[in-house]
């Protein structure tokens, strides 16, 4: 099983690095400071083509693999872009995968095209204040009043809304007690975001000042039947169809910002002289830069496995979710291994890598706990008693 990247691969990381790096240090330290969304980043990728990299040729995508769509988002965040960068264009590579396999052809027609030119931009909206990760227990409910749905609820942690116009949003349909299993009753919509029925409430957060995260209060929002995705009542079946490509993303991700930090941290050990001599001279900031290296780069390799069976259509719900842990793992462990090095200087802001520390501890958290990503691996590869 070979790993190594292709020409092509080479091709695609040397294109986004290009495209990266008209953006500066400076630009980013601004968004994060002054929580300014990366309107302008997102126009160039769009511009350029890349947001539909995942998306059939069909509807102006490129129709090309996760592989190709972890490496691209992976060296936005080895540049200094960061995760605020990634965060504005992730959601156009997986965030509609369910309107591409369970949308109808007008669907698909109607929605990607405008979402992979960067004219639509779209946020999306699962989790609610009181189930967490419990996704079965939503209470955001839609009821049907002839040709639309009537929505009513709350939700939180809603990426990007204060600068969307669609809103992909998970509601129930019918209540537990009214299907056959409890994975019945919840229904996917993608819509227009109608801000006189949607109140966004900005939440202020550790990191990535840039892209804001909400919580949105549902009061009547009216969604035609058309933009319901599917079938009514099964919505988390067609959710679980992302997860795995996210957790792959995510996990990429998490090795870029990794390496950032990593490559600054190193630079900075060679330049920074105390005691008549470089800093990484010294085996004790040596070691822990080459053992930062060498987690980020083993954990790599599992974001590559997961990816490459999810291309190839095979199960890999156990690799992406360890990708994910262990990305997240390696890539904090990089970053604050960066700041150490730097001594003092990794508390200042103008050295990036506090900012790329406190990025990276999202992935640690988010989408998903470590510890349900452990109880994931305990149960279905271990074969242990479910614990929750």
């Amino acid at each position: 099983m070979d790993f190594s990247l292709t020409p092509e691969h080479h091709a695609i990381r040397d294109a986004i690095f290009k495209l990266s790096a008209q953006f500066s240090d400076d630009y980013w330290l601004k968004k994060d400071a002054e929580c300014d969304y990366p309107l302008d980043f997102h126009k160039v990728f769009a511009d350029a083509g890349w947001l539909g990299i995942a998306m059939p040729q069909e509807y102006g995508g490129a129709g090309l693999g996760i592989t190709e769509a972890a490496l691209m988002v992976q060296a936005v965040c080895e540049s200094s872009a960061g995760g605020q960068g990634a965060s504005s264009i992730h959601l156009n590579i997986f965030g509609l995968n369910p309107v591409v396999v369970f949308g109808n052809e007008a669907q698909k027609r109607r929605f990607l095209p405008p979402l992979i030119a960067g004219s639509d931009r779209a946020c999306f909206s699962i989790t609610e204040p009181n189930s967490g990760s419990n996704t079965l227990k939503l209470k955001t409910k839609a009821v049907r009043e002839g040709n639309e749905y009537v929505v009513h609820g709350e939700k939180v942690w809603t990426s990007s809304a204060q600068v969307a116009n669609k809103i992909l949003l998970l509601a129930r349909t019918q209540e537990p007690h009214e299907v056959s299993k409890s994975t019945l009753g919840l229904t996917l919509f993608y819509t227009d975001l109608d801000r006189s029925k949607v109140e966004i409430r900005r939440i202020e957060k550790m990191s990535r000042g840039s892209i804001d995260a909400n919580q949105l209060f549902i009061d009547g929002l009216r969604i035609p039947v058309e933009d319901r995705i599917g079938e009514e009542g099964k919505g988390f079946e067609y959710i679980l169809h992302g997860l795995n490509p996210e957790r792959v993303l995510i996990a990429a991700e998490a090795i870029g910002l990794g390496r950032n930090a990593l490559q600054r941290a190193t630079k900075y050990a060679k330049d920074r002289i105390v005691f008549d001599r470089p800093i990484g001279q010294n085996q004790g900031v040596q070691h822990p830069l080459a053992e930062a290296w060498m987690k980020l780069e083993t954990a790599n390799l599992m974001m590559l496995k997961a990816a490459t069976l999810y291309d190839q259509g095979q199960p890999c719900g156990a690799e992406a979710n360890t990708a994910k842990f262990m990305c997240a793992e390696a890539g904090f462990e990089a970053a604050q291994t960066a700041v150490f090095t730097h001594g003092g200087y990794g508390y200042a802001k103008e050295f990036h890598v506090e900012r790329l520390m406190r990025e990276v501890m999202l992935f640690r958290l988010a989408p998903v706990s470590p510890q349900l990503i452990k109880c994931f691996v305990a149960e279905k590869v271990l074969g242990l008693p479910r614990s929750y």
